[in-house]
């Protein structure tokens, strides 16, 4: 087998001890399979020694920033600690099915700046977890006009669902920005070419941020349907006090950049008023 070009992985963590090893396991077993000399590189933001104890016999290098980073900020120390041309940034609470890397590489080493794969919400892969949002003007716009406005509503709902079934249906690699940083493949090269991702997004909105920049220097992100995991979604945010604010913040700081500031700003109008409006004990959601 031709060895391929060094892989580093940056597995960020974060208080979710118990779902290192079958993340790691799958993962070491992946990488041997895609024939990649590898590191996984666990930049651990938040553990004790109860939870490390559960790490014991891993092939992981443990990073410890001493504080929490955030995940864009434990990306990045991933990426800073090795030298690798191909890297990937990976959440615990993924578990690769097999094949998984060896598709996304692929795609790297075919030229693609970055690659991201299908993701199965459940263990047995029948239900398909949905592709990041699409984010543009009009599509934020509908979004945010939805609640109040039954035409508008329509509009979010045919779009969303052409979104969703377009990397759903899909049975060959295409073109996309709506990739999710729970796994992402990509290059350093691009990575030096763009910069890195922003850490100022403490929790989300950092690998859409950073795949709208790549988009914009011409650089070609690739979903690849048959590059297949699970994920089990959310697992480090749920217990998270703080996250709700986080998301929005992060939402704020991400269209400013991509829209502008006003635009920005109507659409935190518009969905405040479209939260003030909804019926007490009642939620968007």
């Amino acid at each position: 087998m031709t060895l391929r070009a060094e892989v580093a992985v940056a597995l960020v963590h974060y208080r979710t001890p118990e779902l290192v090893r079958p993340a790691v396991e799958a993962l070491a077993a992946d990488l041997e399979r895609a024939g990649a000399r590898a590191r996984i590189l666990l930049v651990d933001n938040g553990s004790d020694e109860v939870g490390r104890a559960l790490w014991r016999g891993l092939p992981l290098e443990r990073i410890d920033p001493g504080v929490n980073l955030g995940y864009a900020g434990g990306v990045c120390r991933g990426v800073s600690a090795s030298a690798a041309p191909l890297l990937v940034a990976m959440n615990p609470d993924v578990v690769v099915r097999p094949g998984c890397l060896a598709l996304l590489l692929d795609e790297l080493e075919r030229g693609a700046a970055a690659a991201g794969p299908r993701f199965d919400w459940d263990e047995a892969g029948r239900l398909l977890l949905p592709p990041t949002e699409e984010r543009t003007r009009r599509a934020e716009l509908a979004a945010a006009l939805a609640p109040r406005l039954p035409g508008w509503a329509a509009i979010a709902r045919r779009r969303w669902r052409r979104h969703a079934r377009r990397h759903w249906l899909a049975d060959a690699p295409f073109p996309s920005r709506a990739l999710s940083g729970a796994l992402l493949a990509f290059r350093r090269d691009a990575w030096s070419a763009i910069g890195p991702f922003d850490e100022a997004y403490r929790l989300y909105f950092e690998e859409t941020d950073w795949l709208e920049r790549l988009g914009a220097a011409g650089l070609r992100s690739v979903y690849v349907p048959a590059a297949r995991a699970w994920h089990l979604y959310a697992q480090s945010s749920r217990d998270q006090p703080l996250a709700s604010r986080w998301f929005a913040e992060a939402a704020a700081r991400f269209r400013a950049r991509r829209y502008g500031p006003g635009f920005a700003a109507l659409l935190a109008r518009l969905e405040r008023r479209a939260t003030a409006r909804q019926p007490a004990g009642r939620s968007l959601d």
